[in-house]
């Protein structure tokens, strides 16, 4: 079901069309009906089922959904869809935006910033992504792990340029993987688990992880702390850090959890600085559009203004909370500039006391990673097989805000 659900999301902006054009009166059809016809139509286009006996089963669901008035309709339109498919499809790929299955205003925005890179883009988008693990280091070598994984009957594969991580050949599920439920290794993308290297807190130093939930990044900063690790996780929403809570219970890590909106310090903040601040900022979270299908119907190009200006806001708050000396990750899971090589050059420009800090290049990050000053871009599905995710590494060089 989930498999379905995800698909119909995925491909929802080409089937939708394609299903709008079989009926007579598309705005009068119920919801469920329409879901139903559409999620139908992506199991006939997607799917190995044979295409009849989708047919058979949406009439059966529609029985149950809205009685005997709506099989008729279902049964029609299907049988049609299923014959006319193919020609329906080829005449609407003829608009970009059906048949890559993307709201025009983000083809927009990509072609924009990433020109002929675009492309890769929206296919990544569309394509199933990998599973990806974070080997808990300080617990077992990734070698040894996969040795374990092995012996479960799970194969896998070490991503050379990030040394926790391990991409699996199936996708499993969690329940299947030797020492889960013991913290031995989590899911998290190799794009991500490249925060905690890049922020490179130390024993001892006093951290902020300022957007937290649900706690994969968290946990990846206590690994690398190590035992009495002074951290403090803040998110908004408590429903999210009982989430983060019940996450670093299995994963055997503790640290100062606090429901609090990050850009009010005054409500949670002793006044004592941090060393390392990393703000995993509220985002349009294009990146990670191939794991979330639903960010293409739910977004819309409005939120670009509201969440950039959300961005500079933790940034200030954040800043004001960091030590002179101090370290602050900036990072998203967008790949649009507006909302993040924009945003920290605006930040820049009006606190001097930062500037950007000393990181790696981006080809020494990860294959395909690019420089976008100041940060660096992983685009979703390029050569290093990750989400799209922007990190900026910022200095305080100064005391005051």
């Amino acid at each position: 079901m989930r498999a379905i659900a995800l698909g119909t999301l995925r491909w929802y902006l080409r089937l939708a069309p394609a299903v709008e054009s079989l009926l007579t009166r598309p705005g009068g059809l119920a919801p469920a009906i329409r879901a139903l016809l559409i999620a139908s139509a992506h199991q006939v286009e997607y799917s190995r089922n044979v295409p009849e006996l989708t047919v058979d089963a949406a009439v059966d669901a529609a029985r149950m959904l809205a009685g005997e008035r709506a099989t008729s309709l279902v049964n029609a339109v299907l049988r049609r869809f299923v014959a006319e498919h193919t020609a329906i499809l080829a005449r609407l790929d003829a608009d970009p935006a059906v048949r890559t299955a993307h709201p025009q205003w983000l083809i927009g925005e990509l072609r924009r910033a990433w020109g002929e890179r675009t492309n890769g883009i929206l296919d990544a988008d569309n394509a199933h992504p990998p599973m990806t693990l974070r080997v808990d280091l300080s617990r077992s070598t990734r070698a040894d792990y996969r040795r374990r994984l092995l012996n479960a009957g799970i194969e896998s594969q070490e991503i050379q340029w990030c040394e926790s991580a391990l991409t699996l050949a199936h996708p499993v599920s969690v329940e299947q993987l030797p020492g889960f439920a013991e913290g031995l290794a989590s899911v998290q993308d190799a794009g991500a688990q490249l925060a905690a290297a890049l922020l490179a807190p130390e024993a001892g130093m006093r951290v902020l992880d300022a957007c937290a939930a649900p706690g994969g990044k968290t946990g990846h900063l206590l690994e690398r702390l190590g035992q009495g690790a002074d951290l403090t996780a803040v998110d908004v929403e408590a429903s999210r850090v009982a989430r983060l809570r019940e996450n670093l219970a299995r994963l055997h890590r503790e640290a100062h959890l606090v429901v609090a909106d990050v850009r009010e310090p005054e409500g949670f903040w002793d006044g004592r600085p941090f060393e390392r601040i990393l703000v995993d900022a509220p985002c349009s979270s294009t990146g990670v559009i191939r794991r979330h299908p639903d960010i293409k119907l739910l977004r819309r190009p409005g939120d670009l203004p509201a969440l950039a200006a959300g961005q500079l806001a933790i940034l200030g708050a954040a800043s004001r909370m960091l030590a002179p000396g101090g370290r602050l990750l900036y990072g998203t899971c967008s790949v649009l500039p507006v909302e993040n090589e924009d945003v920290v050059a605006r930040f820049l420009e009006a606190h001097p006391n930062l500037t950007v800090a000393k990181m790696p290049r981006a080809a020494s990050i990860a294959p395909g990673a690019l420089d976008r000053s100041p940060g660096v871009q992983l685009l979703p599905g390029a050569e290093a097989g990750t989400d799209g995710f922007y990190y900026a590494c910022l200095e305080k060089t100064t005391a005051g805000t």
